[in-house]
């Protein structure tokens, strides 16, 4: 098991020497048993990384039992002498003030307190504990709601600041693991209730598909989100290439392609370029669809200037000049 995420370290470049990383731990078996190999590889002096570990636990106030996780981890750290950070945060209360579901306001809080300690200790990743089986349950769920390709990739190993060592790792080696290692991780029991999404597709779907389809339906997901991956790494050259070409200007609130370079490319790349370039504005397409996306490719089509579109309160679309501006209305 430990070769096997020094290996997925090694794979992605995940860690670099002297770089200092957060392990975003809960206490459950996948974090514990990150923070129990991770810990045990910087201590290894055969291994030629070099680097150091901080811990970084949340305690979302929801389960009676989250005061108890949060002291099993701290023990953890003091028995091998890691620095460990934690913060109790009222996601419940957080999820009513912003009126948002509990699973994203768990999501931001924990988030939001990882770049914090990140900031905190001059470090240069956070590792995410996500495994295979995680990996898989992403890409269903995306299926199930009409994602496109690129919700097919799933979860990735190694995405910016983010790193996820025991990606390659299944949920049943992860189990094993912990048992061998007599580390008793906590249990989160609400994993176990059918009552969000992810938990249905872990619970029922997924079972029922290794039941009656196809056993091996973990390692048959995860190779087609590879493949996915591999090509939509391939797309994202060829749209970063298409993009320098027509691009015209570029500032902070404003970016202007040229209208005739876009209307020859084809489709695929007309609304990736969109997105793109949203993306550059914003720095997500967040709120973008494909209705936006299609009404866009027509605006510019119909080549006629001074018409403009506004998919959503923050980005104007214009066609002046021969020129499609994308313009931040924030």
């Amino acid at each position: 098991m430990r070769e096997k995420v020094l290996e997925t370290i090694k794979k992605y470049n995940m860690i670099e020497n002297g770089e200092k990383v957060v392990l975003a731990v809960s206490g459950g078996p996948d974090s514990i048993c990150m923070l129990d190999i991770l810990n045990d590889i910087k201590n290894d002096e055969t291994i030629d990384i070099n680097f150091e570990i901080v811990v970084a636990h949340v305690n979302h106030m929801i389960r009676k039992e989250a005061e108890e996780d949060e002291k099993y981890v701290k023990k953890y750290c003091e028995e091998k002498q890691i620095e460990f950070y934690s913060k109790s945060i009222d996601v419940q209360k957080m999820a009513n003030n912003n009126k948002i579901g509990v699973e994203e306001a768990g999501r931001k809080a924990r988030y939001d307190f990882f770049d914090e300690i990140l900031e905190r200790t001059n470090a240069q990743k956070i590792a995410i504990a996500h495994n295979k089986n995680d990996k898989v349950e992403t890409v269903l769920m995306h299926i199930l709601r009409g994602s496109g390709i690129n919700g097919l990739k799933g979860i990735e190993a190694k995405r910016e600041k983010y790193i996820r060592p025991l990606i390659e790792c299944e949920r049943n080696e992860i189990e094993e693991y912990c048992d061998n290692k007599k580390l008793q991780p906590r249990i989160d029991k609400t994993n176990f209730e059918n009552e969000y999404t992810r938990n249905k597709v872990r619970n029922l779907l997924i079972p029922y598909i290794q039941k009656e389809f196809n056993p091996n339906l973990i390692n048959t997901i995860d190779r087609l989100s590879n493949l996915v991956a591999e090509e939509e790494n391939y797309m994202d050259k060829q749209v970063e290439t298409a993009y320098k070409e027509m691009l015209i200007s570029e500032k902070e609130k404003e970016i202007q392609l040229d209208l005739k370079r876009f209307n020859i490319q084809e489709k695929v790349i007309k609304s990736r370029i969109i997105l793109y370039t949203i993306t550059r504005l914003f720095g997500n397409s967040q709120g973008i669809e494909k209705i936006h996306i299609e009404d866009i490719i027509k605006l510019c089509s119909n080549n006629i200037g001074n018409k403009y579109l506004t998919p959503n309160k923050n980005i104007k679309i214009l066609i002046k000049n021969h020129k499609i501006y994308f313009m931040s209305q924030l």
